[in-house]
């Protein structure tokens, strides 16, 4: 969410316009019920609109996708991006000293852009290579910078002081990121089809459970980010806890 990573399909430099956005306005902004929050009020608002982009355009694009996609060719399209996503994993796995992981994960991503055929298959999961994830928001905190005030964008929704460079750090390193205009873009747009498709469930889940929202969004997206950083469960095991905020 990944996060994981819901709202991924804004232009590749709204990110840095958002963080110096956020800049800013903390100056006049008033504290939130959340020490980890001074931004609430601007969050609130980036919240909102992100949920109206939701509800309006990705939900419906999602269900029209994962009505009309055969359930194979789904899971398919989904292993894709997900092998895509290995090349941040090792590298970051560098970054971090991580040598042995690094070696894990290169194997993992060239058994199945090989056998698995561009990762459309996964073949490395049933022979015991399991997937870790390393991103380099993690990479900073690993080198000890703190979190940060948590932080909302427009359109990629949760993050943090720490974690939103680490978004532009790892789009750098993504090999979409090669490819010309119409082809990134026409990537990207799939990427972010996929991953709503993969959480209606879980919408409808948290659209029941939670009375806020906001605040059960954000609790769950920081503790998860800490527990990433320390090593702790896999993103794709919260996935609910980051639904509508990014993955």
């Amino acid at each position: 969410m990944k996060y994981s990573k819901i709202y991924q399909f804004s232009p590749r430099y709204s990110i840095l316009s958002s963080i110096i956005l956020v800049f800013l306005l903390s100056s006049c902004s008033t504290t939130g019920n959340s020490k980890n929050d001074p931004l609430e009020p601007f969050n609130r608002a980036m919240f909102g609109f992100n949920e109206v982009v939701d509800d309006n355009v990705l939900e419906p694009v999602a269900k029209t996708y994962k009505y009309v996609t055969p359930d194979p060719i789904e899971t398919g399209v989904s292993n894709f991006f997900s092998n895509l996503g290995e090349v941040s994993t090792i590298a970051n796995d560098v970054f971090q000293f991580k040598f042995q992981q690094a070696g894990y994960d290169f194997l993992r991503f060239s058994i199945n852009t090989t056998v698995g055929i561009l990762g459309i298959f996964d073949v490395a999961t049933p022979i015991g290579l399991t997937k870790n994830k390393e991103d380099f928001g993690q990479t900073l905190g690993y080198w000890g910078v703190p979190q940060g005030p948590y932080l909302v964008l427009p359109f990629f929704g949760s993050s943090s002081f720490r974690d939103a460079p680490g978004l532009y750090a790892d789009r750098q390193i993504s090999p979409v990121q090669q490819l010309h205009n119409k082809e990134e873009l026409a990537l990207d747009t799939l990427s972010v089809i996929d991953i709503r498709a993969r959480l209606l469930r879980a919408t409808k889940i948290l659209d029941t459970a939670a009375k806020d929202k906001y605040i059960f969004i954000r609790e769950s997206y920081l503790q998860k980010r800490e527990s990433m950083v320390n090593d702790g469960e896999s993103e794709e095991d919260f996935e609910i806890d980051v639904i509508g905020v990014d993955y």
